[in-house]
């Protein structure tokens, strides 16, 4: 191994014990209250190289993000290839997230405060696009693997709105103060039967100009009108 090559596994090395540092920190203290010196203390660094690595705890949070992603997407890919139905797929891979996410519940809480699309934390954000497309991605290869018949007015925003009723079910889920959330469980398999059941219903011919006006609305949505 070269120097340069050593020197480059050192760097990686240091970046992710600050991050897991990070996330062990902000779960004791929770996100608002940690600090980046309690978190360079944690990692067994320097508070200078702390900063060096990440200029900033919402810093520290994008890059959590990303982690997560990286390291969900064998998983997601597996269930996409494994499940034969939409609902399979969809259970599968908002259930995989939730579990991903259990051990950093009170993190993820804490970032709802971040919801304002203007806010770079926010999973509405110009900031966070590449990783929420990466996300919708999933979604999109759920539908296409699916094969629905849906109206050419509705299928396009499909897979959009997917993630935005996973996104509901995950900010329902971080305020679930029922045993293990057992209502977010509840919630989850009962509006997933509902939206199948709608689906099909979409899928007939005699139904088809009822949706209409519903692509209309989402195409002023997402400003494409």
């Amino acid at each position: 191994m070269t120097a340069e090559a050593s020197s480059t596994r050192k760097s990686e090395e240091t970046r992710k014990r600050i991050l897991a540092a990070a996330l062990a920190v902000f779960r004791e203290r929770g996100f608002h209250v940690a600090t980046m010196r309690e978190i360079a203390a944690a990692a067994g660094v320097a508070v200078g190289a702390a900063y060096y690595y990440f200029d900033s705890k919402d810093a520290l949070v994008m890059a959590f993000y990303a982690q997560a992603q990286d390291e969900m997407a064998p998983q997601l890919d597996q269930i996409l290839k494994e499940s034969r139905t939409l609902e399979q797929r969809l259970r599968g891979i908002i259930g995989q997230k939730l579990a991903y996410f259990a051990p950093n519940r009170s993190l993820v809480s804490a970032l709802t405060a971040h919801i304002d699309p203007e806010h770079p934390l926010s999973p509405f954000s110009a900031a966070t696009a590449p990783i929420r497309d990466r996300d919708i991605a999933f979604f999109e290869h759920a539908v296409k693997e699916s094969k629905l018949r849906l109206p050419n007015s509705i299928q396009p925003y499909l897979p959009r709105l997917l993630w935005l009723y996973q996104m509901g079910l995950m900010l329902f889920w971080v305020y679930d103060r029922s045993l293990r959330q057992e209502r977010t469980e509840m919630l989850f398999d009962k509006t997933l039967k509902m939206m199948m059941q709608a689906l099909k219903l979409a899928e007939l011919p005699l139904l088809k100009p009822l949706f209409r006006p519903a692509g209309e609305l989402l195409k002023a949505i997402y400003g494409e009108a």
